[in-house]
């Protein structure tokens, strides 16, 4: 989802909590991964693998200048011949440690296995973050999490969109005062979709 996309989004979103709670758990990866120099780990659940929200942080990587953005998507199947960066199984999870942090997508609940692996991880010394649907096991698995359930306003999708976004805009400054395109054109569209001011 470009820049533009996102402000509109956030537009319409305004006045609800989600501007604010996507910001806050977007710092809270950030901030997880960067003083760590990356080893994001990024798992969805048997049914449901974040394949967008691994590009979107891929992208979001690139265009921030942030590298340690960019995860490892961990999967529950892994076939023979899949290339390298598809081929990261469930025991990579429970190989994480201190200086990792695992981020669970799990639109649902996630099967005992999956969840005996990331308390593992925990107790390992991984930070584990968290966006699901409320289910109490997994939020208490998890040091920060970002629950999605189906009495809010948005779907887990629009939230991995705004997570990912807020993950690549909330970056240090660019050096000499200057700003980043994406945070130019973030700007702009901002002003193009803001009410003409008022005429007295």
């Amino acid at each position: 989802m470009d820049a533009v996309r996102v402000a509109l989004l956030r537009e319409v979103l305004a006045g609800t909590e989600w501007p604010a709670a996507t910001r806050r758990f977007a710092g809270a990866l950030r901030s997880s991964v960067v003083p760590h120099g990356g080893g994001l780990l990024l798992v969805g659940t048997a049914a449901y693998e974040p394949w967008h929200l691994a590009a979107h942080l891929v992208d979001e990587s690139t265009w921030s200048g942030l590298p340690e953005l960019a995860p490892t998507l961990v999967r529950h199947r892994v076939e023979p011949g899949y290339p390298a960066q598809l081929a990261v199984g469930l025991g990579r999870i429970e190989a994480a440690g201190r200086g990792e942090t695992l981020l669970l997508v799990a639109p649902e609940r996630p099967g005992a296995g999956l969840l005996e692996r990331v308390h593992d991880a925990r107790r390992a010394g991984a930070t584990v973050l968290s966006l699901n649907d409320g289910d109490p096991e997994v939020c208490g698995l998890a040091h920060e999490t970002l629950a999605v359930t189906g009495a809010d306003d948005v779907d887990l999708d629009t939230v991995q969109h705004l997570v990912s976004a807020a993950a690549g805009e909330n970056s240090a400054p660019a050096p000499r005062g200057r700003r980043g395109f994406r945070d130019r054109l973030s700007r702009l569209a901002d002003q193009l979709t803001a009410p003409p001011p008022a005429r007295w």
